[in-house]
C-alpha cells in the first residue's frame, strides 16, 4: 500500500520550521527561560510518572532488601 502525502504533513513541516526559525533567533537568555519553562511544565504536570521510572524519592533499598 502506497502512502500519500497529505496536507497535515506539509502543515506540520511547515509548524517544525518555523519553530526551528524562531528558536535560533532567539537570545541566550531567551533559550535558558524555555528550558526553565519546560522543566516546569513536565514537572507540574508528569512529575508522578518521573518518580515511577526512577527518579529517587528519598528512601532506597539496599541489595540485600534492609533499608
Amino acid at each position: 500500500m502506497k502512502s500519500k502525502s497529505g496536507i497535515g504533513s506539509l502543515l506540520l513541516l511547515g509548524a517544525a520550521a518555523f519553530g526551528a526559525y524562531k528558536y535560533s533567533k532567539m537570545t541566550d537568555q531567551q533559550k535558558k527561560d524555555l528550558v526553565n519553562k519546560g522543566k516546569k511544565l513536565v514537572d507540574e504536570n508528569l512529575g508522578g510518572l518521573t518518580n515511577m521510572f526512577g527518579k529517587k524519592q528519598g528512601r532506597t533499598t539496599a541489595v540485600n532488601g534492609t533499608v
